[in-house]
């Protein structure tokens, strides 16, 4: 894979588990070292520079691994020191973040008596603490509530906004990639498979959804595989048809529905997850075209 993401870009990168998205962010993180190939971030080998690299990245993991033995501020005091930070430097920062990410009341408690919310929070204010240029988040609004997500969001975004941060994203909610990520890249297998502005990936919402359900099974002769975005399900009984322009909705419609008796008929916009299925996946006996 080759992937350049520019400085403030609020990144997305997705993929089916397997893609190599861990791989990936665990290579550029310094976690694993790459067989071959170049890592860098703003200029650092992450294999020759491993400090300057690591410096420059604030990692937010998906799982939760802090110190049982350290209350919240303990936490982001102690993971500042490990940059070299003066004390006091890294007292002042902590009660910053501790603020801004609404933890100031908890910041005596043990982390380990917290509600996943505030640790999801309190995961995020730790890769912050030695204010890095690039921010990995791996999952970052797994199982918390809806309330929480969309209150993340707005953090995120004001981070990218108004500071210019680099955000490289990875998650399994595509509707937070589609409103958080500028841009975004869909990989499978270790190989990037669209790499594009994310308002081109969904086309705007121009582009149209055509899904015709049959009330018996998929009719043959099977539709024409060169359709966009085409794909099949036989056990659903279902044909969808990807990325059509409103002016060819009428005569592909008209051509699916000259196969069989259909039950049912459902047109809709064109999002991020239909980008996604018609890229990571292939139905048995079907081509996925994007």
């Amino acid at each position: 894979m080759d992937l350049d993401v520019p400085e403030g870009e609020f990144f997305g990168l997705l993929g089916p588990n397997g893609a190599g998205k861990t791989t990936t962010l665990s290579c550029l993180v310094g976690l694993t070292l790459p067989t071959s190939g170049r890592l860098e971030v703003h200029g650092a080998d992450v294999v020759r520079e491993p400090r300057r690299a690591r410096a420059a990245i604030g990692l937010a993991p998906q799982e939760y691994n802090f110190d049982r033995y350290l209350t919240v501020r303990e936490t982001l005091v102690y993971s500042a020191g490990y940059f070299g930070i003066p004390p006091r430097t890294c007292a002042e920062r902590a009660d910053e973040l501790l603020r801004r990410f609404d933890l100031w009341d908890k910041r005596d408690g043990e982390v380990q008596k917290m509600s996943g919310g505030m640790k999801r929070r309190l995961t995020i204010a730790r890769a912050l603490i030695h204010r890095p240029r690039v921010l990995v988040l791996d999952e970052p609004t797994a199982g918390v509530d809806v309330e929480l997500r969309f209150a993340l969001w707005s953090m995120l975004r004001a981070l990218s906004r108004d500071e210019g941060l680099t955000i490289i994203l990875t998650t399994h909610y595509l509707e937070e990639a589609e409103q958080l990520c500028s841009r975004i890249g869909i990989m499978r297998e270790g190989r990037i498979l669209a790499l594009a502005p994310t308002r081109d990936l969904t086309g705007e919402g121009e582009r149209q959804i055509l899904e015709v359900t049959y009330a018996g099974p998929l009719p043959d002769p099977a539709p024409d595989a060169s359709w966009p975005g085409l794909l099949r399900d036989e056990a659903r009984r279902q044909v969808r048809v990807g990325d059509l322009a409103p002016t060819q909705v009428a005569e592909c419609l008209a051509v699916l529905s000259g196969l069989g008796t259909v039950a049912r008929v459902e047109l809709r916009h064109r999002s991020l997850q239909d980008v996604f299925l018609e890229l990571t996946t292939r139905q048995p006996g079907a081509e996925t075209t994007p």
